[in-house]
Protein backbone atom coordinates (compact mmCIF):
# COMPACT_ATOMS: atom_id res chain seq x y z
CA UNK A 1 0.00 0.00 0.00
CA UNK A 2 0.84 3.42 -1.11
CA UNK A 3 0.32 6.35 1.56
CA UNK A 4 0.24 9.83 0.28
CA UNK A 5 -0.66 12.32 3.72
CA UNK A 6 -0.94 15.75 2.17
CA UNK A 7 -0.66 18.34 4.81
CA UNK A 8 -1.38 21.99 4.19
CA UNK A 9 0.85 24.67 5.92
CA UNK A 10 0.70 26.50 9.13
CA UNK A 11 -0.74 30.02 9.50
CA UNK A 12 1.06 32.89 7.40
CA UNK A 13 2.30 35.66 9.09
CA UNK A 14 -0.35 38.69 9.98
CA UNK A 15 0.56 41.11 7.24
CA UNK A 16 -0.49 38.58 4.36
CA UNK A 17 -4.17 38.35 6.26
CA UNK A 18 -7.01 39.50 3.33
CA UNK A 19 -4.43 39.49 0.90
CA UNK A 20 -3.61 37.58 -2.42
CA UNK A 21 -0.30 35.52 -1.61
CA UNK A 22 -0.18 32.53 -3.61
CA UNK A 23 3.26 33.47 -4.88
CA UNK A 24 4.38 35.96 -1.96
CA UNK A 25 7.27 34.15 0.05
CA UNK A 26 6.32 34.58 3.22
CA UNK A 27 6.93 32.87 6.75
CA UNK A 28 4.19 31.23 9.40
CA UNK A 29 3.09 33.01 12.22
CA UNK A 30 4.30 32.22 15.85
CA UNK A 31 0.19 30.33 15.97
CA UNK A 32 1.05 28.55 12.04
CA UNK A 33 4.42 27.12 14.25
CA UNK A 34 2.21 25.82 17.08
CA UNK A 35 -0.18 24.39 14.68
CA UNK A 36 2.41 22.70 12.60
CA UNK A 37 3.95 21.41 15.93
CA UNK A 38 1.12 20.04 16.95
CA UNK A 39 0.69 17.96 13.42
CA UNK A 40 4.01 16.79 13.59
CA UNK A 41 3.28 15.07 16.78
CA UNK A 42 -0.03 13.89 15.56
CA UNK A 43 2.17 12.25 12.70
CA UNK A 44 5.20 11.36 14.69
CA UNK A 45 3.77 7.13 14.83
CA UNK A 46 3.94 7.70 10.52
CA UNK A 47 7.19 6.52 9.39
CA UNK A 48 7.84 8.29 6.19
CA UNK A 49 9.97 7.90 3.64
CA UNK A 50 10.06 11.61 2.20
CA UNK A 51 8.93 14.49 2.84
CA UNK A 52 7.97 16.73 -0.21
CA UNK A 53 7.46 20.15 0.13
CA UNK A 54 6.64 23.43 -1.93
CA UNK A 55 9.59 25.79 -1.97
CA UNK A 56 7.17 28.78 -0.53
CA UNK A 57 8.57 30.12 2.82
CA UNK A 58 5.92 28.73 4.72
CA UNK A 59 5.32 25.74 3.25
CA UNK A 60 9.30 25.04 3.93
CA UNK A 61 9.18 26.35 7.49
CA UNK A 62 6.22 23.99 8.02
CA UNK A 63 7.98 20.90 6.60
CA UNK A 64 10.70 21.47 8.63
CA UNK A 65 8.96 21.22 11.50
CA UNK A 66 7.52 17.99 10.73
CA UNK A 67 11.09 16.77 10.06
CA UNK A 68 10.74 16.98 14.25
CA UNK A 69 9.60 13.71 14.42
CA UNK A 70 10.31 12.12 11.33
CA UNK A 71 13.95 10.72 10.33
CA UNK A 72 13.59 10.75 6.62
CA UNK A 73 14.64 13.53 3.79
CA UNK A 74 13.24 16.54 2.72
CA UNK A 75 12.86 17.51 -0.81
CA UNK A 76 11.68 20.74 -2.49
CA UNK A 77 9.19 20.13 -5.43
CA UNK A 78 8.49 23.56 -7.39
CA UNK A 79 5.20 22.15 -8.92
CA UNK A 80 3.56 21.93 -5.70
CA UNK A 81 3.58 25.75 -4.98
CA UNK A 82 0.59 27.74 -5.10
CA UNK A 83 -0.79 29.21 -7.74
CA UNK A 84 0.70 32.43 -9.25
CA UNK A 85 -1.75 35.78 -8.87
CA UNK A 86 0.37 37.75 -10.85
CA UNK A 87 -0.59 41.37 -10.95
CA UNK A 88 -2.62 40.42 -8.34
CA UNK A 89 -0.11 39.56 -5.49
CA UNK A 90 -0.20 41.48 -2.52
CA UNK A 91 -3.14 43.24 -3.26
CA UNK A 92 -6.36 43.19 -0.32
CA UNK A 93 -9.38 41.82 -2.33
CA UNK A 94 -11.28 45.17 -1.81
CA UNK A 95 -8.53 46.58 -3.94
CA UNK A 96 -8.20 43.63 -6.88
CA UNK A 97 -11.96 44.39 -6.93
CA UNK A 98 -11.83 48.37 -7.59
CA UNK A 99 -8.22 48.03 -9.71
CA UNK A 100 -9.75 44.92 -11.87
CA UNK A 101 -13.56 44.99 -11.59
CA UNK A 102 -14.42 42.86 -14.69
CA UNK A 103 -11.39 40.28 -13.29
CA UNK A 104 -12.41 40.39 -9.91
CA UNK A 105 -15.96 39.58 -10.90
CA UNK A 106 -15.12 36.80 -13.29
CA UNK A 107 -12.86 35.77 -10.82
CA UNK A 108 -15.55 34.97 -7.63
CA UNK A 109 -17.99 33.86 -10.69
CA UNK A 110 -15.71 31.10 -11.87
CA UNK A 111 -12.67 31.19 -10.23
CA UNK A 112 -11.34 28.12 -12.32
CA UNK A 113 -11.33 29.57 -15.60
CA UNK A 114 -9.97 32.63 -14.63
CA UNK A 115 -6.25 33.38 -16.12
CA UNK A 116 -4.41 36.05 -13.30
CA UNK A 117 -3.06 39.25 -15.56
CA UNK A 118 1.29 38.32 -15.52
CA UNK A 119 0.01 34.92 -13.66
CA UNK A 120 -1.01 31.61 -13.93
CA UNK A 121 -4.90 29.97 -14.41
CA UNK A 122 -6.02 26.57 -12.97
CA UNK A 123 -5.50 24.32 -15.79
CA UNK A 124 -1.60 24.96 -15.48
CA UNK A 125 -1.46 24.82 -11.75
CA UNK A 126 -3.46 21.35 -12.34
CA UNK A 127 -0.95 20.16 -15.02
CA UNK A 128 1.96 20.89 -12.89
CA UNK A 129 0.63 19.54 -9.96
CA UNK A 130 -0.59 15.97 -11.01
CA UNK A 131 2.17 15.77 -12.90
CA UNK A 132 4.58 16.22 -10.02
CA UNK A 133 2.27 13.83 -8.20
CA UNK A 134 2.02 11.34 -10.34
CA UNK A 135 6.01 11.00 -10.83
CA UNK A 136 5.72 10.81 -6.83
CA UNK A 137 3.49 7.60 -6.99
CA UNK A 138 5.96 5.88 -9.81
CA UNK A 139 9.02 6.38 -7.53
CA UNK A 140 7.77 6.06 -4.09
CA UNK A 141 5.17 3.18 -4.40
CA UNK A 142 4.60 0.83 -1.28
CA UNK A 143 6.21 3.76 1.09
CA UNK A 144 4.62 6.71 2.91
CA UNK A 145 5.14 10.04 1.82
CA UNK A 146 4.35 13.62 3.10
CA UNK A 147 3.38 16.39 0.95
CA UNK A 148 3.61 19.93 2.13
CA UNK A 149 1.98 22.22 0.32
CA UNK A 150 -0.77 24.94 0.19
CA UNK A 151 -4.75 24.83 -0.14
CA UNK A 152 -5.21 24.87 -3.95
CA UNK A 153 -2.63 22.38 -3.93
CA UNK A 154 -4.17 19.85 -2.15
CA UNK A 155 -7.83 20.84 -3.52
CA UNK A 156 -6.94 20.05 -6.62
CA UNK A 157 -5.30 16.14 -5.43
CA UNK A 158 -8.26 15.11 -3.37
CA UNK A 159 -10.67 16.46 -6.73
CA UNK A 160 -8.84 14.24 -9.05
CA UNK A 161 -9.15 10.93 -6.52
CA UNK A 162 -12.93 11.62 -6.34
CA UNK A 163 -13.10 12.41 -9.65
CA UNK A 164 -14.83 15.79 -9.01
CA UNK A 165 -15.15 18.60 -11.31
CA UNK A 166 -12.86 21.55 -11.49
CA UNK A 167 -15.32 23.61 -10.66
CA UNK A 168 -16.45 21.90 -7.17
CA UNK A 169 -12.72 22.12 -5.98
CA UNK A 170 -13.83 25.02 -3.36
CA UNK A 171 -16.49 22.78 -1.96
CA UNK A 172 -13.41 20.66 -0.16
CA UNK A 173 -12.17 22.71 2.91
CA UNK A 174 -8.81 22.67 3.43
CA UNK A 175 -7.70 24.67 7.11
CA UNK A 176 -4.53 25.55 8.22
CA UNK A 177 -1.77 22.79 9.07
CA UNK A 178 -4.60 20.02 8.39
CA UNK A 179 -3.79 16.72 6.90
CA UNK A 180 -5.36 14.45 4.46
CA UNK A 181 -4.64 10.49 3.64
CA UNK A 182 -5.12 9.19 0.46
CA UNK A 183 -3.58 5.56 0.14
CA UNK A 184 -3.58 3.38 -3.19
CA UNK A 185 -3.96 -0.18 -3.25
CA UNK A 186 -3.11 -2.16 -6.62
CA UNK A 187 -3.02 1.59 -8.01
CA UNK A 188 -6.87 1.92 -6.62
CA UNK A 189 -6.95 5.21 -5.20
CA UNK A 190 -8.97 5.75 -1.66
CA UNK A 191 -9.31 8.91 0.63
CA UNK A 192 -9.20 7.99 4.21
CA UNK A 193 -9.11 11.11 5.97
CA UNK A 194 -9.96 14.77 4.52
CA UNK A 195 -9.11 18.29 6.13
CA UNK A 196 -8.42 16.31 9.65
CA UNK A 197 -7.07 19.10 12.48
CA UNK A 198 -6.06 17.49 15.83
CA UNK A 199 -8.83 18.36 18.28
CA UNK A 200 -5.73 20.73 19.94
CA UNK A 201 -5.19 22.87 16.97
Amino acid sequence: MTRIWLIRHGEPAEQVKDRCYGSLDIGLSDKGRHQMAEAAQHLKAESASVIYTSPSARALESARILTTTQSCPLETAADFREINFGAFEGLTYDEVAARYPNLYRQWMETPTEIRFPNGENFKEMQTRVLRAFETILREREGQTVMIVSHGGVNRILIAWILQMPAASIFCLAQDYAAVNLISFTGGTPCLQLLNYRAPFL
